[in-house]
């Protein structure tokens, strides 16, 4: 049975990461975030998450910053604190499946450059996409956090999250989220997941939700009445909305009762004025989309996660398309539903998002069909939690043939290729990983970065990823 003890309730910082990704589409930088990291350092959180998630394409594709540099240079500011990342299962910080190989030597770059959390998710839930990245983590000896990514729909039962939390502490995670990233938990659901979970598990238990439908600092209040260990927030001027609720909101909340987190709430405040300005100025210039700083009760029928919502926008934005939003929004579930109704988390989520986005755009549904959408159908990301539209997945893949095994098995090692392919441009070990993920992106940065060291003009040296926030 769980411990039923009160106690305090721990909390992780993310203004670092998700809370300026789910606002600002990634587009802090290391520079901005600096002046802060000696602050944060000393308020006494259960780790501030700073790395992970979209921060390392951001970084490379728009800001022209090393990611590797960025968690470096964290590490040597943070040094009270634990650093916690976002890890996609076997498709780390990608968009698709990697070899086993290429998993292992990212775990182990991250622990060696300062990681003491890693946070490991798969899209799809499926367990068979996470034991590579866990085990991983366990031989680095950094703690192996696995998120059940939380969503509903007619697979998602009580005993459906029950099992799986069962599947991840036998696979020797040290530690587990419910990774809500719609905002779709209510209070009522987060109390019996946490009693559930709690009753099932020994592993202590965090909770991240965003705030997009309204619902998530009730939702906090009753996890942690619940028996949840630790909490996921961010300071006031990048919380709210699609981002997740405010630090010293919850702080406060917990004031003066068995589950006080003890943090000091004038700090906090200071902090947060720091950050303040950076705010206004991102508001002022539109990077900052007022859509996504309200409630929208709609999410629990959209399901759309807040990183996805403010790249959704964007995407629309490019396209002149503005007016087709919400024309978007409804058609995201009846894509999640054909493509066998994944959790909406990347890269699921920007595969239905983007193939919503097509559907509604060419006025005929799958008429157009991005090579991602293709291999969800082939079974190249793995088993989704309920069958496909057959109808659909015939016309997506024609007369391929889906695969069912883990789809890692059926990948060559790509370290030895990958290696020799970065060569002309390697000056860190850890390049070979930049290369690895995002190849187009990472030579377009290294051409940038060899520019810099011998002088050339930044605007002869510039490729077509611009290093302006967009």
């Amino acid at each position: 049975m769980a411990d039923t003890v009160k106690k305090p309730v721990q909390i992780t910082e993310t203004i670092l990461r998700d809370a300026h990704q789910s606002l600002i589409a990634t587009r802090m930088t290391t520079e901005e975030m600096l002046p802060a990291v000696e602050k944060l350092d000393r308020i006494g959180y259960r780790a501030v998450e700073c790395w992970g998630g979209a921060t390392f394409d951001a970084a490379l594709r728009f800001l022209h910053e090393d990611p590797w540099e960025r968690l470096r240079t964290f590490r040597k500011g943070f040094k009270n604190t634990k650093l916690q990342m976002l890890f996609r299962g076997q498709n780390i910080l990608g968009y698709k499946p990697y070899p086993d190989d290429v998993v292992e030597y990212f775990v182990k770059k991250s622990a060696s450059n300062g990681i003491d959390v890693i946070r490991i998710f798969d899209c799809l839930n499926d367990l068979r996409n996470l034991k590579t990245a866990v085990k991983a983590a366990n031989e680095e000896k950094v703690e192996a956090q696995v998120a059940l990514s939380y969503t509903l729909g007619e697979a998602y039962t009580l005993d459906y999250w029950v099992k799986m939390a069962q599947g991840i502490e036998e696979m020797g995670a040290d530690s587990i989220c419910i990774k809500d990233m719609a905002g779709l938990l209510t209070p009522k659901a987060a109390g019996e997941l946490v009693k559930a979970l709690k009753e099932t598990t020994r592993l202590p238990i965090e909770l991240h939700t965003h705030y997009t439908s309204g619902l998530a600092s009730m939702t906090y209040m009753k996890a942690v009445e619940a028996g949840v260990d630790i909490i996921d927030t961010a300071l006031s001027p990048f919380a709210l909305g699609t981002s997740q609720p405010a630090t010293e909101v919850m702080v406060e909340a917990f004031k003066d009762t068995p589950y006080d987190s003890g943090l000091d709430l004038n700090a906090l405040c200071e902090i947060a004025d720091y950050f303040r300005p950076i705010r206004e100025r991102d508001l002022e210039s539109g990077l900052m989309n007022p859509k996504n700083l309200g409630v929208n009760i709609k999410t629990l029928q959209y399901q759309v996660p807040g990183g996805m919502l403010s790249n959704l926008t964007n995407q629309l934005k490019k396209m002149n398309a503005e007016d087709r939003f919400y024309d978007v929004l409804e058609e995201v579930p009846r894509v999640r539903k054909d493509m066998g109704e994944p959790p909406l988390v990347t890269p699921s989520s920007q595969i239905v998002g983007t193939q919503a986005v097509m559907n509604v755009l060419t006025g005929k549904r799958y008429s157009v069909v991005p090579e991602e959408s293709k291999n969800i159908f082939l079974g190249k990301y793995g088993k989704t939690p309920l069958p496909f539209n057959e109808e659909v997945q015939k016309t997506c893949i024609g007369n391929e043939i889906p695969i069912t095994c883990r789809p890692a098995d059926l990948l060559e090692p790509g370290l030895p290729k990958f290696e020799e392919e970065v060569a002309p441009y390697k000056q860190q070990d850890e390049d070979v990983l930049t290369y690895a993920l995002f190849p187009k992106v990472a030579v377009d940065y290294f051409k940038y970065r060899d520019a810099q060291k011998t002088g050339v003009d930044a605007k002869e040296a510039d490729t077509t990823n611009k290093a302006y926030p967009v």
